[in-house]
């Protein structure tokens, strides 16, 4: 909330942290997080209206502590949510993780977000979502919590961008948005996350001694860049939304109500149910009325204590009239809506396996001090052929970066001298070290609650070694001491990486995020490649990496003939590097981010990590708009390699035509009024609807929402006397809001949506040997003159053409929507085009952000090929 103090435990309670009070750092000028009250309702939206009628139904017939207890998980290592069982609503089970199931056995280890968004392939990132969403199903998931956006990718040094697609809101929006859809359509609930701008790992986490740091964004930043891909997923039916660890404009996000409230629910008409990422919830009343709807594990920031700020404490909180059942009914009525939108009311498989054992049989309350142990895996395999879905995004991903005289492909016959160990597979197994907390040979994902369990792992050297009969392998990250003089001819593959992971654990001295603030290969890598380099006249270096990399001290080496990226490939890291090595496949790759040549080509606020402080640790987005290749291109620095970069052993040629689709007003036209909501008894439920069972057994450090007797009746005289008030927050209100201008429905104003201009681009292969898929990646170039500073170019759209073979071509087409060529207006509150009136937008086509060969210009509808681009 604005103007008042992070309350840790604000509830008339006497919970652990009750009575720590974390005073709120002032935060610089001009960032504001403004109140924004009361939360909205869910289910004014069409396409839920049906989903929303039956939990009203079934929503009415809950008691209050039923109510209470679905609004919260049951405690860390216990499971997931509370349940209505007596209704028949179940415990839902949310699970992990960026690339598959977490911590379950029979799954498949896809690639990871970065890899995927890397591929610029929109069919092949929507066959993974599906994938995924087969695979929660067949494991008896109910919420998979991904896909991540948040990280954008604003820091290179960031420890979980590579969760996510890449450090562009287009490409990470569009990527979130077919996730979205394919996991979804298997009846599985997404989630996007993390809300919002948890942009570095350090310092992110609140504790009762030190506040998480505060990300301080300007309200346009906000608009264009980081809320992009929230606003893209909501706008494709996202289930459910996780809130960050950090605070906005100092304000914590769990309970941050113009973010919530203002943004999520109204302007973006979110109807899904919003939860707290683990262990990050600071409060009860203030994050209840902040639009909180779900607590996740259920414990205080300290848990394993029994201490929780909702179930007993929510149920309390209405009783005593501190959270209006208005506002619990709402929490409950969005949960359930989900629920039953995505049918999971129709068979759907309770879960069958465990987190926390491998084993047949483990503790059934794994938390209590003394659990009775039962069946708790079924060992069900649901993988399927995804493998092949793995290996085309491992593959299709492989970013070329350099191929000095066409040295690769390679051939069979050619002798291969292999460095570095992350060829190999961890020799003690792929699974060994706990979250995938360490580098130890090959880098398929980085570390965290973002990883899978590998069923097996295909390593770069056993697929080499299948193709070529004279391979020797140095199983090391050093140059051998005695190493013999190569022929002339000898290729060396040397392979390098680097790692990043969540701040929960720690990895070679690297906290979360990368510690190197040149951006060096782990191990020594760098000078492994140049001492290759001495000895080799032909060196290949692969890199599988979290993000960008230093590579000035070697890139310019004429004998390093060949550099690809293998990102994070996943499991089938091995064929999928083989086939491109080999020239089975041309790499059709493409950079997500940028990789410059000095860490201080980007400014302070994006090239650092901001370190300790006393009290709350102050990270402002001082370079606004301008991240990756906009801050490049406006400050005319040349990168090493820019966003979109990537080789093919063939070349394309680009021919385009621009079609105007929607003729555009200055903003959108006016939005339809929010339809009906469900409608419930606001008053206090009798305190008998909390009091415990007679009889019950209770589980140590299991959450409850029941109420000793005394308890439930002291908290409903006070309520129904309303003599004692809760110090709400500035803004208050319970009245209803109509919406924002820029609101109306899921996503926003519908008309953003609409198709403005449409661009088909004719791609051919002209090259004479390999077949190979181009990438069309179209940019904006907003008119001279207007009145808002706007970056050089920007990425709008891509497609990707089929296996074109020499000479053949196919037409793709890209699209820009009204909300593509419009900039958010702060003092309006809405989406403005500046180029109405005739002014040119130029639409850039080409296959990187410095490789743009066509201008489409909008006011004459003419495009032009041999055109130099801005940048």
């Amino acid at each position: 909330m604005a103007y008042r103090s992070l309350v840790l435990g604000a509830f008339a309670s006497t919970s652990l942290a009750a009575s720590v009070v974390t005073p709120r750092d002032p935060v610089p000028p001009g960032f504001v997080a403004a109140p924004y009250y009361p939360a909205p309702h869910g289910g004014w939206v069409a396409s839920w209206e049906e989903a929303y009628s039956k939990a009203e139904a079934l929503v009415s017939q809950m008691t209050l502590a039923e109510k209470t207890n679905i609004t919260s998980g049951i405690g860390i290592f216990m499971g997931n949510t509370g349940s209505a069982e007596r209704l028949g609503f179940p415990r839902m089970c949310l699970q992990d993780s960026a690339l598959g199931v977490s911590s379950a056995d029979n799954v498949t280890a896809f690639p990871a977000g970065i890899t995927t968004g890397a591929t610029f392939d929109k069919k092949l990132i929507y066959a993974r979502g599906v994938a995924i969403g087969e695979e929660h199903r067949g494991k008896g998931t109910n919420v998979y919590l991904g896909p991540s956006v948040g990280p954008l990718g604003r820091k290179p040094l960031g420890g979980r961008n590579w969760e996510g697609f890449g450090s562009d809101p287009v490409l990470q929006a569009k990527a979130a948005a077919l996730t979205i859809k394919g996991v979804q359509e298997q009846g599985i609930i997404a989630t996007i996350k993390h809300l919002i701008g948890n942009e570095q790992e350090m310092y992110r986490m609140y504790n009762p001694f030190q506040p998480g740091y505060s990300a301080n964004i300007d309200d346009r930043t906000l608009h264009e860049l980081y809320l992009w891909p929230f606003a893209e997923s909501v706008h494709a039916g996202v289930g459910s939304a996780m809130t960050a660890y950090n605070a906005v404009n100092g304000s914590a996000c769990s309970q941050h109500s113009y973010l919530i409230n203002g943004i999520l629910k109204d302007e973006l008409g979110f109807q899904g149910f919003v939860m707290s990422d683990w262990l990050s919830h600071i409060s009860g009343v203030d994050s209840a009325l902040a639009g909180l709807d779900m607590n996740m594990p259920g414990d205080t920031n300290i848990p394993l204590f029994g201490f929780s700020n909702w179930h007993y404490e929510l149920s309390r909180s209405v009783l005593n009239g501190s959270v209006p059942l208005d506002r619990l009914n709402d929490m409950v009525t969005r949960i359930v809506a989900t629920w039953y939108k995505f049918g999971q009311d129709r068979d759907h498989p309770r879960p069958n396996f465990s987190s926390n054992t491998r084993d047949r049989d483990g503790l059934l309350y794994p938390a209590a001090l003394f659990s009775p142990k039962g069946q708790v895996n079924w060992f069900v395999n649901v993988q399927a052929d995804h493998y092949l879905i793995a290996r085309q995004v491992a593959q299709d991903a492989i970013t070329l970066l350099k191929n000095n005289g066409s040295f690769l492909p390679l051939t069979t016959s050619q002798s291969l001298h292999v460095f570095g160990t992350a060829a190999q597979v961890n020799p003690d197994g792929p699974n060994a070290c706990m979250n995938r907390a360490c580098n130890k040979g090959t880098l398929g994902m980085g570390w965290g609650s973002g990883v899978a369990d590998y069923p097996y792992l295909d390593d770069p050297i056993s697929a080499i070694r299948k193709r070529v009969p004279d391979v020797k392998f140095f199983n090391t990250d050093g140059f051998p001491w005695f190493h013999p003089t190569p022929s002339p001819d000898d290729v060396a593959i040397v392979f390098i990486t680097s790692d990043a992971g969540e701040n929960s654990f720690t990895v070679e001295g690297n906290n979360g995020d990368r510690n190197s603030a040149k951006l060096a290969a782990w191990h020594n890598g760098d000078e492994l490649v140049r001492k290759t380099a001495e000895k080799y006249n032909n060196v290949i270096v692969v890199a599988q990496t979290v993000g960008p990399l230093d590579l000035e001290s070697w890139i310019d080496n004429p004998r390093v003939k060949g550099v690809l990226f293998q990102h994070l490939p996943g499991q089938e890291a091995g064929e999928s590097l083989a086939n491109i090595l080999f020239g089975d496949v041309s790499p059709s790759g493409h950079l997500p981010y940028s990789i410059t040549k000095r860490a201080n080509d980007f400014p302070d606020s994006i090239a650092n990590l901001r370190g300790f402080t006393f009290g709350q640790v102050q990270d402002t987005y001082s370079e606004g708009l301008y991240i990756d290749y906009r801050w490049l291109n406006k400050e005319k620095i040349r990168p090493r390699f820019a966003f979109g970069h990537g080789l093919s052993y063939t070349n394309f040629s680009f021919d385009a035509t621009i079609e105007s689709v929607t003729p555009l007003s200055l903003v959108p036209p006016a939005r339809a009024p929010k339809g009906s909501t469900p409608v419930y008894s606001t008053e206090i439920p009798p305190a008998s609807e909390a009091y415990w069972p007679e009889g019950f057994n209770r589980i140590w450090r299991y959450l409850y929402s029941w109420l000793n007797k005394n308890d439930a009746d002291n908290a409903y005289a006070v309520g129904i006397a309303g003599v004692k008030k809760y110090n709400y927050p500035a803004g208050y209100s319970t009245a209803q809001k109509p919406g924002p201008a820029a609101g109306g429905g899921e996503g926003g104003n519908p008309a953003l949506w609409d198709i403005a201009f449409r661009v088909p681009v004719t791609v051919k292969n002209t090259g004479d040997t390999f077949s190979g898929r181009a990438s069309v990646q179209a940019y904006v170039q907003y008119p001279e003159g207007i009145p808002y500073d706007t970056p050089v170019v920007q990425l709008r759209d891509f497609e990707k053409t089929r296996v074109l073979a020499p000479g053949e071509e196919e037409t793709v087409t890209v699209e820009l929507t009204r909300k593509d060529l419009s900039v958010w207006d702060t003092e309006l509150q809405n989406w403005v085009v500046p180029g109405v009136g005739g002014k040119r937008y130029t639409v850039w086509i080409g296959e990187a952000s410095d490789r743009l060969f066509t201008a489409c210009y909008t006011d004459t509808g003419v495009c032009e090929g041999g055109r130099v681009p801005p940048v």
